[in-house]
């Protein structure tokens, strides 16, 4: 439906184009419409000489169509270029970011040309430096050329899951400006590009999910190796969409005050490692129970005075 009301946006503002282009089509004095070209023509070079406020208005109303059908376009051409790989995400939102600065600078600079206003002479009086640091772009041309060094270097992608500042989450947005990271509680942080240091990267390798279980300590280490052996290479096939690997035994972790702890990982997808940690602990705990192997559990002991 959103994409559908796109179209039709785009549809109505090629109309516009054609309509507001050809004042001549429409039921309009003469004089009005001399108005409008006039206004049009002395508009092109961002400076306005004719007065009627309602012809501003008429070529304003233009302007804005042609921009939104050109941004529209351009909008397609880039998604339908946009491969389905992260990379080629990372570069379509990267070029749309851009895209959508450059659509407000240039359409309120033209717009204000057409109202009446000297834009280069405002742009002159200022200066550039004035302007820049009026307006702190200093830290926008740090954010800008960070986020570009960040993707063409390929730190991360649109899809990567990344641990920045303890938090850990899959990158859905890079922006010339920021990067929007969303953890799996659906939490969003938004960081601007410049600040973004010291990441970890999950997605460039594939991950381990790890997890520890405890057996009695009168348990014959021996006949739970054999057990393990018989079945954990049956869990990559109960598993095929979650395991990577087959669940490996790493050995015994160590010697705690109610069992011995033995350590189990597995390799899986870094989107997928708490996920895969929950199903080995069940499967874990499903062989032992069938294999009558006890996994110890605190107990209290009450005694009971005479």
């Amino acid at each position: 439906m959103k994409k559908k009301n796109n179209y039709l946006g785009l549809l109505v503002a090629i109309i516009l184009v054609v309509i507001l282009s050809n004042p001549s089509i429409l039921p309009l004095p003469a004089t009005f419409i001399t108005s409008v070209k006039e206004t049009m023509s002395n508009s092109m070079p961002f400076v306005v000489f004719d007065n009627n406020i309602l012809a501003k208005l008429i070529v304003l109303l233009l302007m804005l169509s042609v921009m939104y059908v050109i941004t529209s376009i351009l909008k397609i051409i880039i998604n339908k270029l946009a491969s389905t790989n992260k990379r080629g995400l990372t570069v379509s939102q990267l070029l749309l970011s851009i895209l959508r600065y450059l659509t407000v600078i240039v359409g309120a600079v033209w717009a204000l040309a057409i109202l009446g206003v000297n834009v280069s002479a405002i742009l002159a009086s200022l200066g550039i430096a004035g302007l820049i640091l009026g307006f702190g772009a200093q830290s926008l041309i740090e954010d800008v050329i960070t986020g570009i060094f960040i993707i063409f270097e390929g730190q991360y992608d649109i899809g990567d899951i990344i641990v920045l500042d303890d938090f850990r989450g899959k990158v859905v947005r890079i922006g010339v400006r920021t990067t929007t990271i969303q953890d799996d509680g659906g939490n969003l942080k938004i960081v601007n590009n410049s600040d973004i240091r010291n990441l970890q990267n999950r997605s460039v390798n594939h991950s381990l999910a790890i997890t520890t279980c405890e057996v009695h300590y009168n348990t014959d280490l021996s006949f739970v190796d054999k057990v393990l052996k018989e079945n954990l290479p049956k869990l990559k096939d109960k598993h095929p969409d979650l395991y990577l690997s087959v669940p490996e035994f790493m050995g015994v972790e160590g010697l705690n005050a109610s069992g011995v702890e033995l350590k189990f990982k597995v390799l899986v997808e870094e989107a997928n490692v708490f996920a895969a940690k929950r199903e080995l602990n069940r499967d874990i705990f499903e062989i032992f129970t069938a294999n009558n192997i006890e996994i110890p559990f605190p107990q209290v002991v009450v005694t009971r005075a005479n």
